[in-house]
This record gives structure tokens, sequence and C-alpha cells, in this order.
């Protein structure tokens, strides 16, 4: 499995806090395309905004990443939907084509334009994606798939826009691709021995790194089901 060569940010995207849902909370899902450049902090782009601290942004998902050619295969799968799924409708800040969770792995440390950044960890979907895409299944079909995306620490801050290079600089868990990592994430039932391994993990973020421990234990069972449908 090797780096793809020759890649390049195809769009950047930032949002601001705004309604989502009539009476729920608010959220800076929807987000726009930008030319740039923007200055990418240590907590993310400059304009960029996250409705809830507590579960959004911060230094561990300080950018999110998805890949552009997975909307190809949304588009076949929710024909309904076709307009909506588009770059930037899942409120990511890059996106890309080339670039994927089977290519990339845990703390990957890429330039990208100006800036250098570590892959932390992958997205938990919420049921803003369903509110977004009007679609009352929506984060539970995301994170089946797979096909969430990622989250990325910044390691030294600089400026980006659409067009910069992107270049790998350091692979240091070759064997932990992000694919190989979400779906172990999401898995009822982990091998113990695998997520005490995550959870000792130095390069996956702190949030990860607790819910590995907990899974580390084979009688816990995790309760998702406020996450993904907002009940």
């Amino acid at each position: 499995m090797s780096f793809p060569a020759g890649l390049v940010v195809d769009a950047v995207f930032i949002g601001q806090v705004a309604e989502l849902v009539p009476g729920r909370p608010p959220s800076a899902i929807a987000k726009a395309r930008v030319d740039g450049p923007l200055w990418i902090g240590k907590t993310g782009l400059e304009g960029d905004e996250q409705a809830d601290l507590a579960v959004h942004g911060g230094p561990e998902k300080a950018l999110h990443h998805y890949a552009a050619e997975h909307y190809a295969l949304w588009r076949r799968e929710l024909p309904e939907l076709a307009e909506k799924l588009v770059p930037g409708a899942f409120g990511e800040n890059i996106s890309t084509t080339g670039l994927n969770e089977e290519n990339l792995c845990l703390g990957d440390v890429l330039r990208i334009g100006g800036a250098r950044v570590q892959v932390a960890q992958g997205r938990q979907p919420c049921w803003k994606l369903c509110a977004r895409m009007g679609q009352a299944d929506m984060a539970l079909r995301f994170q089946a798939t797979g096909r969430t995306g990622w989250y990325y620490r910044v390691v030294e801050e600089g400026a980006l826009r659409a067009g910069d290079a992107i270049a790998l600089e350091a692979r240091p868990l070759p064997h932990w691709t992000l694919a190989r990592l979400i779906a172990a994430r999401f898995e009822r039932h982990l091998n113990p021995a695998l997520a005490r391994e995550l959870a000792e993990t130095t390069e996956l973020s702190p949030s990860w790194r607790k819910a590995f421990a907990r899974k580390a234990d084979p009688t816990f069972v995790e309760d998702t089901s406020a996450r993904l449908s907002g009940a």
C-alpha cells in the first residue's frame, strides 16, 4: 500500500454556526468553498467554526478531510439525493481525489500547502448528517460503509489553498490503515488485544484511545443511538 503521487487539494471549505433544524442545536456542517489562502492554526482553518466544541473541532480534530471520489458511490447508492451529494456536503474542510481510508494510515504526517498535519482519528458521524441530507439513516449508513473521512492535528501551522500539493513526510504505523482503524472503532465485539493496542497508541487522539480502552473490556457494549439518531 503506497501513498499516491501528485496529490493536490481540490477544494477548501469553511462554515459558520447556524440553525440546522428548528428547535435543535445549531451546527456548522454547512460549509462553503473558499479560494484562500487561509491560515491553518492549531485548532483549524481561519474562519471555520464549530457549534459544540465538546465533540467537534479542537487540536485533535482541527481539520476534516474527505475523499471526493466517495461521492460517486453515495450518488449510486442514494440517487434521490444526487444533487446534494457533492464535495463539501458532509462538512469537510479539505477535499481531494486519490487519497482515502485505504491508502492513508493513522499517524501519517503530511505536508499540505504550507502546513504539516498528522492523521489523528476517523470521524464518528452524528445525527446532524441525517438532518443535513434529509435522510433518517444517513449517519448509520456513513458509519457502516467506513467512508467517514478523517481528522488531522496540526503539527506546523501554515497557509492552505486549493491547488496546493500534498506529500507524505512520515508513516510510523503502516499496519494501521484508516480503513482498519475505523472498522475497529465501530466493531461491537473487537478483539480485546487489538483494543488494548490502540488504547496505548500515542498517535491516536485521546478520545479514541479512551474509547478503545473501554472496548478492551469484553463485557462493554457501546450505546450509539443518541449520536446516530439525535434521540
